[in-house]
């Protein structure tokens, strides 16, 4: 209800004279009330009681626009899937047991790879990175709208294996997924690429709804990633385009929704472990991968 706010004097007058004030007064004082209330809401209003102000001829265009620009992925899913777990290393008979792939029966998952130790300094594992870009990418598709589904969190002590990766983007009806890895390839081998899915039928796979969706998220987020990081594409596979094509992965095999994985860099060649060890490169890592999905899901 609005606030009344005629003077509290005008109500101890005789009925005649009160009568004559507000009629006098009528049309400012309602004016100013509904202007009031509708520019500054009625918590405002109330506290400002007998004074009035005049509706602004050009009022503030509603903010609705910007904050669609600024969010231009809500409504959207996507799942983050982190490389391996930093707790698979305890339990190497679990990780080690077969699932279906479709095309074969493959270990659920694995260690990971690692940075070298050297000059005293621990190696940095690829679970480690993984987990850290993921929550990076995490933080930053959640500032543009999405809904972000990690598919762990390091909160269980293993897995989850690579057929249950692949069920999570399913069952979240993902628009897009993102699996964070980093290479263990020789040394001289260097840059990163982009895992897309093969065309497989073949059992309990069937990738061919999702393989050019795939591809499409895979060459946006290859673009973004080698724009924002300033590190080219592998130079040891992919033919310099930044991607591979693989049907071996269950993690892919299994998906139904379009699904890539992001090989941010060589681990075991000391100029990429230089970058993949750095906060600030892991930060442009994400933000890479972010923008890649942002320019893919914005079509």
């Amino acid at each position: 209800m609005p606030y009344d706010h005629r003077n509290p004097v005008t109500r101890s007058l005789p009925a005649a004279l009160a009568a004559l004030v507000c009629s006098a007064a009528l049309a400012g004082c309602g004016a100013a009330s509904e202007a009031a209330e509708g520019t500054r809401g009625p918590a405002a209003a109330a506290t400002t009681p007998g004074q009035g102000r005049t509706p602004d001829p050009s009022p503030t265009p509603s903010r609705a626009p910007a904050a669609d620009a600024a969010r231009p992925l809500a409504g959207r899913t996507v799942v983050v899937d982190p490389g391996h777990n930093p707790g698979n290393f305890r339990h190497a008979r679990e990780i080690g047991e077969k699932v279906d792939i479709g095309t074969a029966r493959k270990e659920c998952d694995t260690t990971g790879t690692s940075t070298n130790a050297s000059g005293g300094k621990a190696a940095y594992t690829e679970a480690a990175f993984t987990l850290d870009v993921s929550h990076r990418l995490k933080k930053a598709l959640e500032a543009r709208g999405a809904e972000v589904v990690l598919t762990h969190d390091a909160d269980r002590p293993y897995g989850p294996c690579i057929d249950e990766r692949a069920r999570i983007g399913n069952e979240a009806a993902a628009d897009a997924v993102v699996s964070v890895h980093a290479d263990g390839s020789a040394v001289g081998n260097r840059g990163f690429h982009v895992i897309v899915p093969a065309e497989v039928r073949e059992g309990s796979a069937d990738t061919r709804p999702i393989v050019a969706p795939s591809r499409t998220l895979g060459e946006r987020i290859a673009a973004a990633f080698a724009r924002t990081t300033g590190t080219p594409p592998a130079n040891y596979l992919g033919d310099g385009t930044g991607l591979d094509v693989r049907s071996d992965l269950g993690g892919l095999n299994l998906s139904t929704v379009p699904k890539v994985f992001v090989e941010c860099g060589n681990m075991r060649d000391p100029k990429d472990a230089a970058l993949l060890t750095s906060g600030a490169w892991r930060q442009k890592a994400a933000q890479g991968i972010a923008d890649g999905i942002v320019t893919y899901l914005q079509g």
